[in-house]
């Protein structure tokens, strides 16, 4: 019996608790990489540029001249140039067809 507690004590640390941690130092250290200019998105998925750093809040601008300020906590990834929306919903050059 004793065997069998342990055995899922055991289970619960490598498929649980592991990979959560892991997870976690992740997120600090992207949380700690970011600098102004990058392109974020928060936890409640707004984009924003970052404008200004400290310690414990970020300074987001999320329209021309509109600033908002949110915790480090609040940073859920750092936007790349595929990940952009507008990518998405303008059609590439080559996709472009122009009539003659």
């Amino acid at each position: 019996m004793w065997i069998l507690l342990a055995l899922f004590i055991l289970a619960a640390y490598f498929l649980i608790i592991r990979p959560q941690q892991r997870r976690r130092k992740q997120m600090e250290a992207l949380q700690h990489s970011i600098g102004p200019g990058d392109e974020i998105v928060t936890v409640a998925g707004l984009y924003g540029k970052v404008v200004e750093i400290d310690d414990k809040t970020v300074t987001l601008e999320v329209a021309p001249g509109v600033t908002n300020r949110y915790a480090r906590q609040a940073i859920g990834q750092v936007v790349t140039p595929a990940d952009k929306p507008e990518a998405e919903s303008q059609p590439a050059s080559s996709d472009v067809v122009e009539p003659e």
